[in-house]
């Protein structure tokens, strides 16, 4: 990963500490909390967020000439992930990792 760039280094994180929150949230809080904690749309878009990060981490892992589509594709899931689980309430953390990623993400998506 020596041709990486600070900036990707940095989204490449970013992408893993989005991807691990928000397993562990939904895993470990929402499933719990119940309610809109679990409602299909947003379990679907955390899940989604999940995948679209370790997508990410992948292609840009490995300098992917692709890794902005990924990029490009993460940063809105990010954003909706982030909205809903600020809609939801109580998930500041979520919120907050999303909200990283998805500014990380666009600046790599150019």
């Amino acid at each position: 990963m020596s041709t990486a760039t600070a900036s990707m280094k940095e989204c490449i994180e970013n992408c893993h500490e989005c991807q691990t929150t928000c397993a562990d949230m939904l895993t470990r809080h929402c499933l719990s909390e119940g309610a809109d904690h679990v409602e299909q749309t947003h379990v679907k878009l955390m899940l989604d967020c999940t995948a679209a990060c370790a997508a990410c981490v992948d292609f840009m892992s490995r300098n992917s000439d692709n890794h902005a589509l990924y990029c490009r594709a993460c940063a809105e899931i990010c954003k909706a992930c982030a909205d809903s689980c600020e809609k939801v309430g109580n998930m500041d953390k979520c919120v907050e990792c999303c909200r990283k990623c998805q500014e990380s993400c666009s600046s790599m998506a150019g």
